[in-house]
């Protein structure tokens, strides 16, 4: 922090993963996550390593929705590491994830929490591109989130998306959804904020809170459909109380 602001005091980029930092209004550093190579397939591999120091008020988003295209084999993996300080808050706001027919995505969230830090992410999936008619009905997706506080687990999931008909059309899994996204909230007040979210809720949306966390899922038959029930509760359970401006372009 300097004059009250976030800054930034280290940055490493290399290959095809680049960050940008547009100017902001606020307190909060904003750090837009590129990879050049405007998508992935099997065999690549990214990371991204994210540390806010205590107090810093920080918000991670991408520049466009992430591509995954198909693979002959090999998964695509991306691994996001993040440490929040004491007393700091962080909003992890990538756009969408598209995966094309025959995608094979490895993606990995781990997040440690100072003891009075605060967090929020979204992670959203689309299979394949509603204009184009398509359905990726063979894409495959493995999606793990590790979240402690002070080195102690406190949210673990996993999700598991293959070829499998049943997953994608059944009434207790996808039930015919293209579209689905997770949005995860950790701090002390996670409670209070549960009514507005309900508020916000549709017929294919659900919320819960254990303890300092509040979850919420989402699915909906399209992209644009589930961009129209997350971008209100991204903007209400984020810190800046609004969504980044990539988010509106």
């Amino acid at each position: 922090m300097l004059d009250g602001r976030t800054r930034l005091t280290t940055l490493f980029q290399e290959g095809c993963a680049k960050i940008r930092l547009p100017h902001t209004h606020d307190q909060s550093l904003q750090a837009v996550l590129i990879n050049t190579a405007g998508g992935l397939t099997g065999g690549d591999d990214v990371a991204w390593e994210i540390d806010a120091a205590p107090g810093a008020r920080v918000v991670l988003t991408t520049q466009a929705c992430e591509r995954v295209y198909r693979s002959l084999g090999d998964d695509a993996t991306v691994r996001s590491t993040i440490t929040v300080g004491a007393g700091a808050h962080l909003d992890w706001l990538p756009q969408e994830t598209i995966l094309f027919e025959g995608a094979r995505l490895d993606r990995g969230l781990e997040v440690d929490l100072a003891p009075d830090a605060s967090f929020f992410a979204i992670e959203a999936i689309l299979l394949g591109r509603e204009a184009m008619g398509e359905a990726a009905r063979n894409a495959h997706l493995r999606d793990n989130w590790r979240i402690r506080r002070g080195g102690r687990l406190i949210h673990a999931e996993a999700t598991r998306l293959s070829a499998d008909p049943l997953e994608r059309d059944g009434l207790g899994l996808l039930d015919g959804a293209n579209a689905f996204a997770t949005l995860l909230y950790v701090g002390a007040d996670a409670e209070l904020k549960l009514d507005r979210v309900r508020d916000l809720l549709t017929d294919a949306t659900g919320a819960s809170v254990v303890g300092e966390r509040l979850v919420v899922r989402a699915m909906a038959p399209s992209g644009l459909a589930l961009r129209r029930i997350i971008t209100p509760l991204i903007a209400h359970l984020s810190g800046a109380g609004t969504l980044p401006r990539l988010w509106h372009l």
